[in-house]
C-alpha cells in the first residue's frame, strides 16, 4: 500500500474515534500504528507489502498493550458517577400504604406497582423514598 494510504486509514480511525465511536479508545492506537506505517514510507524508507502490514499489526498490538489501559483510565478516572437506577428519587402514594402493602404511584409519567418495605406507614400525599426496584415494582419507605 502507498505511504498516502496509511497515512488516509489513520486519520480516518482517529477521526472515527474521536468524533464519533465511543470505542473504547482502541480506533486511536490503531489509527497511530497506521499513520506511523505511513510515515515510515513518505520518510522514503521502501518496505514490501508484507512488511508492512507486519509492521502495523506488532506496533497496534505493542500499543495497544503497553499504553491503552494507563491512557484510557487517566481520561476516564475524574468522570462522575453514573445515576443507574431510581434510588433515592421521591414519590408520592395516593393512599395510605401499610408497611409490606403495595399499591400504584406514578413515577416519571408512569403508573407502577410500589411496595412498602419500611417499618412505618406512608400516610395518603406523604412522600416516600424509592430504596431499591424488584423487577417492576419500586422498593419504597417513608422519607424522614
Amino acid at each position: 500500500m502507498p505511504w498516502w494510504g496509511w497515512i488516509v486509514i489513520g486519520a480516518i480511525m482517529l477521526g472515527a474515534e474521536l468524533a464519533f465511536i465511543d470505542a473504547q479508545f482502541y480506533l486511536v492506537f490503531l489509527g497511530s500504528a497506521a499513520l506511523l506505517v505511513g510515515f515510515l514510507g513518505l520518510a522514503g524508507i521502501a518496505l514490501a507489502e508484507w512488511a508492512q502490514w507486519l509492521i502495523y499489526g506488532l506496533l497496534s498490538i505493542a500499543t495497544l498493550v503497553a499504553f491503552r489501559g494507563r491512557v484510557y483510565g487517566k481520561l476516564r478516572a475524574n468522570l462522575p458517577p453514573m445515576d443507574s437506577g431510581p434510588e433515592g428519587d421521591v414519590v408520592v402514594t395516593p393512599s395510605i400504604l401499610q408497611p409490606g402493602e403495595t399499591c400504584r404511584v406514578e413515577y416519571r409519567g408512569s403508573t407502577w406497582t410500589a411496595h412498602n418495605s419500611g417499618h412505618l406507614a406512608i400516610e395518603p400525599g406523604a412522600p416516600a423514598k424509592i430504596i431499591g426496584v424488584d423487577g417492576l415494582t419500586l422498593k419504597i419507605r417513608k422519607a424522614h
